[in-house]
């Protein structure tokens, strides 16, 4: 099958179950025959598996990028767009038969739009106008679909979102420190102070207990016990929590640390104190983890790593596929349950607007990765 000679040699099956098992599936049921489906997950290797269950599924696979998209996730900063991609694999695609397409080409008329089915990324292709619906994949693209006269599924949602975010992008962050020669030096009894107690900060903060660290999260108390934040999860594997507004207590913190990593997702989170305790810290690596630039102008860009940007962008695959299978196996199935939802629906749409994911399809997934796949005690930590 088209994907396999790729795939087999780059990866081991324990790292992608979820989709494995979807693979496996959909080779016998094809819910997806003869449907033109566009996938607009940021085109990287490990998406090559997407797209292999898709196509055992029977899709008449397109494939949607970034317009302007940067040529690798290094250069995402330097090319200022939003989406990073791996022109080898663009390059691959293409010279095996499977479209690859802007939301220009649609909008110009190059390309027609007549897709059945829109697996999208950050809302980009939110402008067309599928025959069945759209399944979003991060919780960025969510308010453009806000008021949508078509069906969204929102796979940014529950437990299955929270493998790649909280576990993933944390991986990466450190992936792409070991990669600048900072695990030479050692992280054993090393001080972290994170900014940020969600989903991206909390990976980031378990990742440094990991690997002996002492680690403190700096985060606005006020939102604790709302769904938002992870405090209790850090606690239980004995992170430090100080209030961000608690300033000389930041300050203290930012002076006796070794790492510095921002990752509210506010532009301009630190305060004044914080980045002038950052100033005054020779010794410290700064680093952010958030799309905006968290420092604010105080803090010049060559003081953090990666200039500000993501430090994950500078790796060749910023999420390795272990953490990446389950959410982008719940993308693709949502893409078989709007099959479903329509089928049931003898007139107009079964739904419009947003929707969560069900809950029996997120436990499926996550059971088959816990069991199957290579990250279930993690898993089991992330979840406290």
């Amino acid at each position: 099958m088209l994907f396999d000679e790729i795939i087999n040699k780059a990866y081991e099956p324990r790292e992608y179950p979820a989709l494995s098992l979807l693979s496996d599936e959909w080779m016998n049921t094809r819910p997806f025959e003869g449907l033109k489906v566009l996938v607009a997950t940021p085109i990287f290797r490990n998406t090559f598996v997407q797209y292999r269950a898709l196509i055992a599924g029977g899709a008449d696979l397109w494939v949607g990028r970034a317009e302007g998209a940067a040529a690798n996730a290094a250069e995402v900063a330097a090319a200022g767009t939003s989406m990073p991609c791996d022109f080898s694999m663009v390059k691959w695609l293409k010279e095996n038969g499977i479209p690859v397409i802007s939301e220009n080409d649609i909008k110009s008329g190059k390309v027609e739009d007549d897709f059945d089915l829109i697996l999208d990324c950050a809302g980009q292709f939110s402008f067309c106008n599928p025959r069945v619906g759209f399944v979003e994949l991060t919780r960025s693209g969510v308010h453009l679909f806000k008021n949508s006269p078509y069906p969204v599924y929102v796979a940014d949602s529950g437990i299955v979102k929270r493998i790649e975010t909280t576990l993933g992008t944390g991986d990466g962050c450190f992936r792409a420190l070991d990669q600048m020669g900072f695990d030479a030096l050692g992280y054993e009894g090393k001080n972290l102070v994170v900014f940020g107690s969600g989903k991206v900060g909390c990976g980031i903060a378990l990742q440094g207990v990991r690997r002996g660290m002492s680690v403190c999260t700096v985060t606005d108390t006020r939102h604790r016990n709302t769904g938002t934040d992870f405090c209790h999860v850090l606690e239980n594997n004995g992170v430090l929590i100080v209030d961000c507004l608690a300033e000389s207590t930041v300050s203290a913190k930012i002076a006796e640390a070794d790492y510095l990593v921002t990752a509210t997702g506010v532009k301009g989170a630190l305060s004044f104190a914080a980045a002038s305790a950052i100033l005054a810290n020779p010794k410290l690596v700064v680093a952010n983890m958030g799309v905006e630039d968290e420092f604010g102008e105080k803090v010049p860009a060559n003081l953090v790593l990666n200039n500000k940007a993501p430090l994950n962008f500078m790796l060749e695959e910023p999420t390795h596929l272990k953490y990446i299978d389950a959410s982008l196996a719940l993308h693709a199935a949502l893409g078989e349950q709007l099959l479903k939802d329509s089928a049931e629906c003898m007139v107009g749409f079964p739904f419009t607007g947003l929707r969560e994911p069900l809950q029996t399809l997120e436990q499926r997934l996550l059971v088959t990765t816990m069991q199957n796949g290579l990250i279930g005690p993690e898993i089991y930590d992330m979840m406290g």
